[in-house]
């Protein structure tokens, strides 16, 4: 299997390409620039020295402004002689056909698109945009040709083909050339200092990507290393340094503070597990006290009289319903908080009216009053139920003999009075925390779970609870859940 290169590789990769598709890119345009301009000056000086004025009529072949005046001056009878013989291989001889002018090849070509050469002036290959020319049916002819230099060399050439006439005034056609040596020569030198540049940009480049991918990911890198020591140590204390607004910087913010809340939720857990033992011993412990005293009565023989065997039988299941109420509480409590919690219309009024019902069996010396409207939410009914059966529990357990429990709904507002002791100022910001107990409850029967159990049910359902001291004594709960009231279709 292929190994991924590494983030960094990556980057410096990236960084050399695309240096080196702009480099390559710079060098290709300077090239055919370069190029542009070397061919217009060859085509200039092919053509500078074809129109000189002369005493012939203007515009007239060879005249002032005409083609190839200063041509025909130079080489006067050696056109006449070409036409004549009309030759198209390079000839030599004994004219002064060297040197004419800044060209290095001069033919002729007839009205019949024939070339023929000059002595001594080399030859070259007729196209048909010249011979187009030698008829009159074009005004000049500029390209890329081969031909044969006067030293009969065989090189590429730049061609000029103009028209002019005979000295009987038949048309013909008069080609120039010079070699394209002097342009190719330079694009050549030109092509490979411009590879070597930008191979040269390339290496530069590749080296300063991968300095600048490590300055870049060096902060990646701590990242890391802050990972990999938690997965290490589980040391969830562990922060990064936090610098500046870049998107490494609100990542390291983001670690941070996603390591902060499991450190905090690990904390509430080693917390509940803590008081959960500390609450399981109590009930445990006296289980098995009582259940001893049982088996040890039965083991020697010693009855124990029937009222104290019924204590302890009824000892035994109150602590067993403590303990199984601490543990439902517990797992309620240690159930996950749900991404989407469960979601439906839930009538408040009932849930009310059968909690009022519980609250009646569970302390039948109180009296509870309810007043309900109905009053309809969204939420989880049997987590709403429990929530409102543990409100009515507080109250009750905290009530007088012959006390009153009064329970009210309306407007989304549940409130449950009792005229029990109260709660003392310093403890009001205690009492939805975990296992809290007040100090005047602490021989009451009870987990101290049940109002975080309340408070953590509301705050799903997007409500709020209170408690605080009641007017004229005992304690005052307000519950305030958002709904309507009359279902929903």
């Amino acid at each position: 299997m292929t190994r991924r290169l590494t983030l960094r590789a990556r980057m410096a990769l990236l960084t050399a390409v695309a240096v080196a598709l702009a480099v390559a890119v710079c060098a290709a345009a300077g090239w055919y620039l370069t190029r542009n301009q070397l061919y217009h000056e060859l085509d200039r000086r092919l053509g500078s020295f074809s129109t000189p004025p002369g005493p012939e009529a203007p515009g007239a072949p060879g005249g002032p402004g005409g083609p190839g005046r200063g041509v025909q001056r130079m080489l006067g009878r050696q056109i006449e002689a070409a036409l004549l013989d009309c030759r198209a291989d390079a000839t030599t001889g004994t004219g002064d056909g060297r040197g004419f002018g800044p060209y290095e090849i001069v033919q002729v070509i007839n009205a019949q698109g024939r070339p023929c050469t000059i002595p001594d002036a080399g030859s070259l290959k007729v196209t048909a945009a010249d011979a187009a020319v030698a008829r009159g049916d074009g005004d000049r002819a500029l390209h890329d040709g081969t031909g044969v230099s006067p030293s009969g060399k065989t090189e590429d050439v730049r061609i000029l083909t103009f028209p002019t006439h005979a000295a009987d005034g038949t048309p013909i056609a008069l080609s120039v050339a010079l070699s394209l040596d002097e342009v190719e020569g330079p694009l050549d030198n030109l092509a490979l200092l411009l590879v070597a540049v930008t191979a040269l940009g390339v290496l530069v480049s590749a080296g300063a990507g991968l300095m600048i991918a490590r300055a870049s990911l060096r902060p990646v890198d701590e990242l890391t290393g802050a990972v990999e020591h938690i997965a290490r140590t589980e040391d969830l204390g562990t922060r990064i340094p936090a610098e500046g607004t870049d998107e490494i910087a609100r990542l390291s913010r983001s670690f941070n503070a996603m390591t902060g809340a499991l450190a905090a939720s690990r904390e509430r857990q080693q917390q509940l597990i803590a008081d959960a033992g500390h609450e399981l011993r109590t009930p445990l412990t006296s289980l098995r006290t009582n259940i001893d005293l049982l088996l040890r009565a039965e083991a020697t023989g010693r009855d124990l009289p029937a009222a104290a065997r019924h204590n302890l039988l009824v000892s035994v299941k109150a602590q067993m319903h403590e303990l199984s109420s601490l543990v439902g509480d517990l797992l309620e409590l240690a159930r996950p908080d749900e991404a989407e919690p469960v979601q439906e219309t839930v009538a408040l009024h009932d849930v009310v009216d059968r909690a009022v019902e519980r609250a009646r069996l569970r302390g039948p010396g109180l009296t509870v009053r309810a007043d309900t409207e109905p009053w309809y939410v969204q939420g989880d009914p049997a987590s709403l139920e429990r929530a409102v059966v543990n409100l009515l529990d507080n109250a009750v357990k905290f009530s007088p003999p012959a006390g009153t429990v009064t329970v009210r709904l309306a407007g989304g507002e549940l409130t449950v009075r009792d005229h029990g002791p109260g709660i003392p100022a310093a403890d009001l910001p205690h009492v939805f925390e975990r296992f809290w107990r007040s100090p005047s409850a602490r021989s009451l029967p009870g987990s101290g779970l049940g109002l975080s159990i309340v408070a953590r049910v509301v705050a799903e359902t997007g409500g709020s609870v209170d408690l605080e001291p009641a007017e004229g004594g005992g304690a005052l709960a307000r519950v305030r859940l958002p709904g309507t009231g009359a279902p929903r279709d």
